[in-house]
């Protein structure tokens, strides 16, 4: 036996070292979930909607991530073996290749998302120092790229001092947000916030103006699966579903109170044209000079803090793919300290690729976060779909035996919710998904000609060929310039 094939097992035998509370678990929800996102929601919701729009938006969204949350919860509880969350749930719903998929897919969201936060970053300094720019200048970039790689050698000291830190900063971060919220309740004009209600002209429909902020509000909820993704650190299994829900339930006030307050200091389209953190540039107007500086201060620590937990996160479910043998062997490995540092590079790898692209963009920050939101969707799907599978099929009821009928409607309304927010992402971001997804492949085959199994089955070959087909109509798509970057 081999060195490496003696470490891949003492690896993959051994129990984790680090076990989470269910304060550090919501915590790492809260801290994933409150990150560049809410900074950015002012703008984001200006440039589509309203206030009638925004309320409905939210109500939507609310309702659809509150269902998820509720699957996660539910999921956490039916199938305690399963870990890593929502690969895990994907590939035991619908099989190898499909989990493969939604492993590497929540996988790439992750990494799309931690360059977001880079690139705010460098955008807020960039207000008192031109050389950055929007975040996307070669100083902004080079400056970016020694953040990553800090954090990676930071997290790669152990899960326990990363949790550690991310903990005391998660409660830092929401400080400035909850004060921005106050003082703009202080300074609310209600004749300013009469005139946003229906929406300014060139925002549509009202239709229109709630199917174009959908995106916008997947991205801030992003992380509501975070403690599922670590349930294996977990100290009781329960406490992973109840983390959950408090941390879902806490940032959601959070996040409609920062868009809809903001309706009430500035008009509409006047939001829409702030330089993000559009939250800095609302203040800014209410209060002066001191409000955006306070603002900016508070969003690179909230930035920091989620970039840590989303690290956490995406070298997570690489770690735990391969050990399933569902990734090439090499991802399997893991220090004394229970950190998976092969998944780790990668992870940083990729947002170091990304990070240099943005240089090539319009508008890197806006398209970065869709493209989060977008990859982020088909996983997503898949555990709300898993979620009804276990609902309608056997052992459906509980150990008092009570039927499930509850557990089947929220994991239905989950499901058609993430259908809709497909739709709503629209056809350049489905595209460029799958311009993502079709090269991993190359991943997936590896792993098997490791196991020397065949590559695919009949069903798994038809799912390649179609990722493969609408990865070539999106590279058309971008080189005849039907989609831009």
């Amino acid at each position: 036996m081999s060195h490496a094939e003696t470490s891949d097992q003492a690896t993959a035998g051994a129990s984790p070292a680090v076990k989470l509370t269910l304060a550090t678990l919501t915590m790492m929800v809260v801290g994933s979930m409150v990150g560049a996102g809410v900074f950015s929601l002012p703008r984001r919701f200006a440039q589509e909607t309203g206030v009638a729009g925004a309320l409905i938006a939210w109500a939507i969204a609310g309702t659809g991530m509150l269902m998820l949350a509720f699957v996660f919860q539910t999921l956490a509880v039916r199938r305690p073996d399963l870990d890593a969350g929502v690969y895990a749930y994907a590939k035991a719903g619908f099989g190898e290749y499909l989990g493969f998929f939604s492993a590497f897919g929540y996988w790439a969201s992750a990494c799309v998302g931690n360059v977001t936060y880079w690139v705010l970053i460098m955008s807020t300094i960039g207000a008192i120092w031109p050389s950055l720019g929007d975040g996307d200048t070669l100083l902004a970039v080079v400056l970016s790229s020694f953040g990553l790689w800090a954090f990676f050698l930071l997290i790669r000291r152990g899960v326990k001092e990363a949790a550690a830190i991310n903990r005391i900063v998660t409660v830092a971060k929401i400080v400035p947000i909850l004060v921005f919220v106050i003082l703009a309740l202080f300074f609310f004009k209600p004749s300013v916030f009469a005139d946003n209600f229906g929406g300014a002209d060139y925002a549509g429909s009202l239709f229109n103006q709630v199917r174009g902020t959908m995106l916008a509000t997947v991205f801030v909820f992003l992380g509501v699966e975070g403690a599922s993704v670590y349930s294996r650190h977990a100290k009781r299994r329960e406490d992973v579903g109840r983390a959950t829900i408090l941390g879902f339930l806490s940032v959601f006030a959070v996040f409609a109170s920062v868009t809809i307050v903001s309706y009430g200091i500035m008009p509409m389209a006047e939001i829409a044209e702030l330089r993000q953190p559009s939250m800095a540039g609302v203040l800014e107007e209410a209060v002066g000079t001191w409000g955006k500086v306070f603002v900016s201060v508070g969003l690179i620590v909230s930035v920091l803090g989620a970039y840590l937990a989303w690290t956490l996160m995406a070298a997570e479910v690489l770690f735990v793919a391969a050990k399933d043998d569902d990734m090439p062997r090499f991802l399997r490995k893991a220090t004394s300290e229970d950190v998976p540092v092969p998944a780790l590079l990668m992870t940083t790898a990729l947002s170091q690729v990304v990070l240099v692209v943005t240089m090539f963009s319009d508008d890197a920050f806006n398209f970065a976060l869709d493209l989060t939101s977008a990859l982020s969707l088909i996983p997503f799907l898949l555990a709300a779909g898993f979620a009804v599978k276990i609902a309608t099929g056997p052992g459906r009821e509980d150990v008092a035996g009570r039927g499930t009928r509850k557990e089947l409607v929220v994991a239905v309304i989950a499901t058609l919710y993430m259908a809709f927010l497909l739709y709503a992402a629209g056809l350049k971001f489905v595209l460029v998904s799958f311009i993502v997804y079709a090269p991993a492949t190359l991943l997936f085959v590896k792993a098997r000609r490791e196991q020397n199994r065949r590559l695919f089955s009949p069903r798994e070959a038809v799912i390649c060929a179609v990722s493969i087909a609408g990865a070539v109509v999106g590279v058309i798509a971008l080189a005849v310039g039907w989609i831009e970057l």
